[in-house]
């Protein structure tokens, strides 16, 4: 009897394994959908996608939620060191403090380097394509044309972003004397209508949310060697094993773009919405 016992408890993790693949692809989707409610991961102090409950994200996630017929739960939380850590904690595992994962992470950019390195995620469905642009106050810097017109001038960048990272790695960092780092791409952008900096460098959906066209602040493109001049796709993620969500996602997004419905939402918040 203890030899079938011992022979029976070495099936165990085959029979779960085998119990696991076959179980049917749309078993996460039929438990979220018995839950009543959508738990969509946001990023905190991110306008004007999502911030302190409200922003692109915070309304996308709500149109997403009311196409499946669920309930909006939102589940805003601080940016880790780097995206695969804001994938495990938000989607596929948890973040060791006690929260998460949710059902679906926005803002998550559509990029096959990052898809390669998180394989316990789908990454997919881009709605917007952002774009680092410089914005300078034309008292200031009435001409810019080209990037030596930095040369001397006060920028203010968001830390940790892309832009600070290309601005501070130009040319061996000649600009970095004159850089100024801020915790926030919104805080910034107020020291630059506030004339205590010449320009700010941060992401277009974030200059014109604040600026609005504001022709005493004009946008200029900057060629920067480490910058994709044609900008980034961002879309969401869920579980890998999640491929039913993933296809109602899909279907819902695409509804939302053809219906005009997207573009609504970022023309709301000031931001000229590009289409991935």
């Amino acid at each position: 009897m203890s030899n079938f016992r011992s022979r029976a408890g070495a099936l165990l993790p085959l029979v779960a394994a085998l119990l696991v693949a076959a179980a049917p692809a749309h078993a996460e989707w039929d438990t979220i959908r018995l839950s009543g409610s959508l738990k969509v991961a946001v990023y905190e102090q991110f306008a004007p996608f999502s911030d302190r409950g409200a922003g692109i994200d915070v309304e996308v996630a709500q149109a997403l939620a009311s196409k499946l017929g669920l309930k909006l739960s939102l589940l805003p939380f601080p940016a880790g060191e780097n995206l695969g850590d804001d994938l495990r904690n938000m989607v596929w595992k948890g973040h060791y403090l006690g929260y998460g994962p949710a059902d679906i992470m926005l803002h998550v950019p559509v990029e096959p380097q990052l898809m390669n390195e998180n394989g316990k995620v789908t990454i997919f469905a881009p709605y917007h394509v952002e774009t680092v642009r410089l914005v300078r106050s034309a008292r200031s810097m009435p001409v810019f044309d080209g990037i030596d017109a930095l040369n001397g001038k006060t920028i203010g960048v968001e830390k940790v972003s892309i832009a600070a990272m290309v601005l501070l790695g130009e040319g061996n960092g000649r600009f970095r004397d004159k850089v100024r780092i801020f915790d926030t791409a919104a805080e910034a952008l107020e020291q630059l209508k506030a004339g205590q900096l010449d320009a700010v460098l941060a992401n277009r959906s974030e200059i014109d949310s604040v600026f609005r066209d504001d022709p005493a602040f004009p946008l200029n493109e900057v060629a920067f060697q480490r910058l994709p001049r044609a900008g980034w796709a961002v879309g969401m993620a869920v579980r890998k094993d999640d491929q039913e969500m993933a296809r109602l996602l899909q279907a819902a997004v695409n509804d939302m773009k053809a219906s005009g419905e997207l573009q609504a939402i970022f023309a709301r918040h000031g931001v000229h919405e590009q289409m991935p």
